[in-house]
């Protein structure tokens, strides 16, 4: 009988890396305790030379094999390991540190008799099962969901961020910049806008809070437009929506009116808060997710910042007249969304390819990636993930959100549970009534005023681009740690300013700095990322749309 030509020499399958093939003379391995394993072909494979470096195969580098001459290495304790190709690696010398890779990322075992300081100044820049270990110059990265090219995971400085890439993101971060110059605009004209209308405090906390109940609503929606029309749809039809919102706030003659504008507003706040991370996270490559995701949040409070502005702007204009050219100016930045999503943002890869459009996906691919780049295995495993996304979408639709198997029970309170705490910690109360506070404490000029919220924006804004570098090198949960505990002694300083009746100015703004800037350390960015990298593609769309209505 002729040998099956999709056999290794080694013991495994040629078209399939998780099944052992049993030989003659090769045992088969021992189970062995993993999750998940999706392994590549090694399209440098020899037909005449299929055997390997003991302890790995071509096909699949997570799977010790067993051979006659060596015992089976101990197991590893380890998930996931998505290892990046070493280039260095020689063929004619295919002996290496033990847990460095070879070829496309093998897991090799055997020493090659370097001392331990070699290895240890190697280590940065392998990418195998010790690269994966903690080490003082390298972050600990793993992939975030499925459907992605798995080898753009290790040494970051292996894969540059393409100018493309820069680029896209920032048209999508764009689009928070609307959520963050409502919020500013608002800070600074809540108290103008109740006294030209004579608005009850009542009426003007409705008018307030409103906004994240019309959010809730237009974040449930924004599943059904993004996946139905495409990511950019969903950024034209949330400016669309801040532009008539904003246009008809300026107009308002009484509350009603002033109350449908804000119905508008929150719907555009509602779609884009779900899209921007995941258009973000679909866009860039995985090493980089989670410095670029942050630009959403860099943008809002960048927003916020422009909304400050324009209370010091307009302060020596008349009060009647400052809060309509403030809500005005908000008609300015969704026009340049509408226009960049147009005319500059590729669709997003992940939607082509659920659209039969792989070629079109490649062509953005190229884009995102360094040239040379192989961006058809990136769609191969896009479309493989989307395939078992669709089989889940049939066999239970949202049953999968409201009875979660433990796996997504997990997902889903981490990722969710994250976007309730950011709400939770008081950022909306603070600073749509940062002028009220400052108002009590002491504060009475209109310019102070104004200035003060400036100076705490640019605080804020500038811990958030910190924060973005700290998320991949320092890890999620200790800045999350830290800026929980920073909120909390922040919120006591603030209060303690107005203890025994008597306020104290500079101690309510200082506490209110040490506010903002713990805030914007882990929990300002982390409340987007988090969400955007713990759920599976199977869960994702629909995941985000809950965490974004569970954060309004």
């Amino acid at each position: 009988m002729e040998p099956n030509p999709n056999t290794v020499a080694d013991g495994y399958s040629r078209t399939d890396e998780r099944i052992p093939v049993a030989t003659s003379t090769t045992p088969v391995a021992p189970p062995l305790d993993f999750d998940y394993n999706d392994g590549v072909a090694d399209p440098s494979f020899d037909n005449d030379t299929n055997s390997e470096t003991y302890g790995s195969t071509r096909t699949d580098e997570r799977i010790p094999v067993a051979t006659s001459t060596t015992p089976v290495a101990p197991p590893l304790d380890f998930d996931y390991n998505d290892g990046v190709a070493d280039p260095s690696f020689d063929n004619d010398n295919n002996s290496e540190t033990y847990g460095s890779t070879s070829g496309r990322g093998h897991i090799v075992s055997g020493r090659s008799g370097r001392d331990d300081d070699d290895d240890s100044s190697a280590r940065a820049s392998q990418t195998g099962v010790d690269a994966h270990l903690q080490h003082p110059n390298r972050p600990h990265l793993e992939q975030s969901h499925e459907g992605e090219h798995r080898y753009d995971h290790g040494d970051i400085s292996a894969l540059k961020i393409t100018r493309a890439t820069k680029l896209y993101a920032f048209c999508a971060a764009l689009n928070s910049c609307n959520l963050g110059y409502d919020i500013g605009v608002n800070t600074g004209a809540g108290m103008l806008v109740q006294s030209s209308l004579n608005l009850t405090d009542l009426q003007l906390e409705i008018f307030m809070g409103s906004l994240n109940l019309f959010a809730m609503v237009g974040a449930l929606g924004s599943n059904w437009i993004s996946d139905k029309l495409g990511r950019r749809w969903a950024f034209r039809i949330a400016a669309v929506g801040f532009i008539f919102g904003t246009v008809i706030q300026a107009a308002a003659g009484g509350y009603p009116s002033l109350m449908m504008g804000r119905t508008f507003v929150g719907l555009g706040v509602g779609f884009g808060l779900a899209v921007d991370p995941v258009y973000i996270s679909e866009i860039s490559q995985a090493a980089h997710r989670g410095q670029l995701v942050t630009w959403s949040e860099i943008a809002t409070n960048i927003g916020i910042c422009l909304g400050f502005i324009s209370g010091l702007l307009f302060s020596g204009v008349d009060e009647s007249i400052a809060w309509r050219l403030m809500f005005a100016l908000g008609a300015i930045l969704p026009t340049c969304v509408i226009y960049f999503s147009t005319f500059v943002m590729p669709e997003s890869p992940r939607w082509l390819v659920s659209k039969n459009r792989e070629s079109e996906a490649q062509e953005v691919l190229k884009m995102v990636y360094p040239d040379g780049y192989d961006v058809g295995v990136i769609v191969q495993e896009i479309r493989e993930g989307i395939e078992k996304e669709s089989i889940a979408e049939h066999a239970i639709g949202w049953d999968v959100i409201l009875f979660p198997s433990p796996a997504f029970k997990r997902m889903l309170m981490v990722g969710v549970g994250t976007a309730i705490a950011q709400q939770a910690v008081g950022i909306d109360a603070i600073q749509y009534f940062l002028v009220y506070i400052l108002d009590e404490s002491g504060i009475k000029s209109r310019n102070a005023q104004m200035g003060i919220l400036i100076v705490l924006g640019f605080i804020k804004l500038a811990v958030i681009v910190l924060a973005g570098h700290l998320f991949d090198k320092k890890g999620r949960r200790p800045l999350f740690f830290v800026s929980l505990l920073g909120c909390s002694i922040s919120l006591f300083l603030v209060s303690f300013a107005f203890v025994g009746g008597r306020s104290s100015e500079g101690f309510a703004v200082f506490g209110l700095a040490l506010y903002m800037a713990f805030f914007s350390v882990g929990m300002g960015p982390g409340a987007w990322l988090i969400p955007s990298e713990v759920f599976s593609t199977m869960i994702r769309a629909k995941a985000m749309s809950v965490a974004t209505f569970m954060n309004r």
